[in-house]
């Protein structure tokens, strides 16, 4: 009876000892698993710079309203702070999990505008994109592609366009931005075989000056081969 009784227990403590262990390595195996969701979401903090404590901090003003002090030392060392800003500048962080460094930082004010370089085909006229807000994407004077829409997507810029031939289906494009200031934007394709590739180098457009004449006007002419 004796042997019967200590039989039992111990069955009873394995059981109970087995099904601690299940449980233990259930909850390591949740809390190793990566939701696969998360590889496909957005990580940027969006905000306004509200601060410039120093060279190596910044205050950003998120859009859900908490105030983080970040420092940029890191982004700065790997430049990737895209365009110097000012108090009131709308910003795009790019931070470690902790959300108290950098990677990256671009300057969305500097990034929103027209963007034109010379036309590839015969550098006669000036093509380009233009960037508004609201996600809003443009084309300037280009006939072979669409620009649609615009947004930066884990500190890449991502510009969906319809190129020609190609129907209605839009295409999504990913771009590193490698320089930008108030007069330059630089930013080459990346996901693509290398030779994809492709390196675009703007400058923002401006309006060009008239020569003065100094009240002289340039006279016109029929014959074509007599016009100025």
């Amino acid at each position: 009876m004796k042997k019967l009784v200590f039989l039992s227990v111990a069955i009873a403590a394995v059981m109970l000892l087995s099904c601690g262990g299940s449980g233990r390595f259930q909850a390591e195996r949740e809390e190793d698993t990566v939701d696969v969701n998360d590889l496909i979401r957005d990580h940027t903090l969006y905000g306004l710079c509200g601060a410039i404590p120093s060279t190596s901090l910044l205050k950003l003003i998120t859009d859900t309203g908490d105030t983080l002090t970040v420092d940029i030392t890191r982004a700065r060392e790997e430049h990737k702070l895209l365009g110097s800003f000012r108090v009131g500048d709308r910003l795009a962080l790019m931070t470690n999990k902790k959300q108290t460094e950098a990677t990256e930082v671009i300057n969305i004010n500097l990034l929103l505008g027209d963007w034109v370089m010379p036309d590839p085909l015969d550098g006669s006229d000036e093509i380009g994109i233009r960037i508004k807000e609201g996600g809003v994407a443009e084309s300037i004077e280009m006939t072979n592609i669409t620009y649609r829409t615009w947004r930066i997507f884990n500190g890449k810029l991502e510009i969906t366009s319809i190129r020609e031939g190609g129907g209605e289906s839009e295409e999504t494009n990913y771009f590193e931005i490698l320089k930008l200031t108030g007069d330059t934007l630089i930013y080459k394709t990346i996901g693509k075989p290398q030779d994809e590739e492709e390196t675009m180098e703007y400058s923002r457009w401006r309006e060009k000056v008239q020569p003065d004449l100094h009240g002289l006007k340039l006279e016109e002419h029929q014959d074509e081969y007599m016009k100025l």
